[in-house]
């Protein structure tokens, strides 16, 4: 199916992108499947229900993380592959997204807006280390001055840590890190390939030592399994100590990815199984009549 889906939207006239190949991870990333395409564009505008952010950059698709409640899981199916296995290993890699960030922020085309990383999957995931995406955008947005934030699960950041102090002297820039427990049980059963929560924490003390803002999202709290009031104070108390500036609670939600996240719950937790349906009952699907332009429209905000 994946190959179908591939194909048909790599052909459509209208399309977003040109499938260039597929490549099989080896070593450091073996397991993981990179299918390298063309994307048309980069800079995303964010929809009415994310305020929080104007636009995103968003260089992969799907996450090695592996995060069993990542939000972002559904993005997947559009494209063929599914939500589980596939978004932790088939990864999209939008190989041209350093020249789009270039051609898109030039002078008098670019109104100079705040750009938000990691609003949908990791900048840092393990695919940075060979593509280096995140680091080429970041080394054009620092070029412009313009205004940029990360969010991260990763100490690979560090990597580019003068690149972002020093963007950080001429722009408006932070780097957040996302820590929903420092239970290691719990990391291992939530976010099987994340790093340790502990080496996030010492990255940012690193980053807030070379003077980059920084700061926590303690995200997402799963009801009886990360929520406790002793697990979150933890989680505060060790950010507080990273130097993070900013502490936030982020409350689950299954908008999408419930499917999956209640597949994985009743293999791992099956006693919560009956507390989550009443928290997080399934929606109705909307009645929609699809039409090749809201699939068009569904495909750009997906690859965007």
């Amino acid at each position: 199916m994946a190959e179908f889906r591939w194909s048909q939207l790599a052909s459509s006239q209208d399309g977003l992108f040109e499938l260039s190949r597929r490549v099989v991870g080896r070593g450091a990333y073996q397991g993981l499947t990179f299918h390298e395409i063309e994307a048309r564009s980069i800079i995303s505008k964010a929809p009415p229900s994310t305020p929080w952010f104007g636009y995103s950059i968003n260089a992969y698709r799907g996450c090695s993380h592996s995060c069993t409640y990542c939000f972002a899981r559904p993005t997947h199916e559009y494209l063929g592959f599914n939500m589980g296995n596939d978004f932790d290993n088939q990864i999209v890699v939008k190989t041209n997204a350093v020249e789009l960030v270039r051609a898109e922020t030039e002078p008098g085309r670019w109104s100079g807006d705040m750009i938000a990383m990691g609003t949908n999957t990791d900048p840092y995931q393990a695919a940075e280390g060979k593509y280096k995406l995140t680091k080429g955008i970041i080394e054009v947005l620092a070029e412009r001055a313009n205004d940029f934030s990360i969010l991260t699960k990763s100490p690979l950041v560090l990597r580019d840590i003068d690149l972002i102090a020093d963007a950080s002297r001429t722009s408006k820039v932070s780097v957040s890190f996302s820590v929903a427990t420092l239970d290691e049980d719990v990391w291992r059963r939530t976010e099987p390939g994340a790093p340790h929560p502990r080496k996030r924490l010492d990255a940012l003390a690193r980053l807030r030592a070379a003077g980059i803002p920084g700061g926590v999202m303690v995200a997402p709290l799963l009801p009886g399994i990360s929520d406790r009031p002793d697990q979150v104070a933890a989680v505060k108390s060790a950010a507080k100590e990273s130097g993070a500036e900013w502490v936030n609670e982020v409350k689950l939600h299954l908008r999408g990815v419930r499917p999956h996240f209640m597949n994985w719950l009743a293999a791992d937790s099956p006693d919560l199984v009956a507390s989550y349906e009443t928290m997080y009952p399934p929606r109705r699907p909307k009645k929609q009549k699809p039409t090749s332009e809201s699939d068009d429209n569904q495909l750009r905000f997906i690859l965007a």
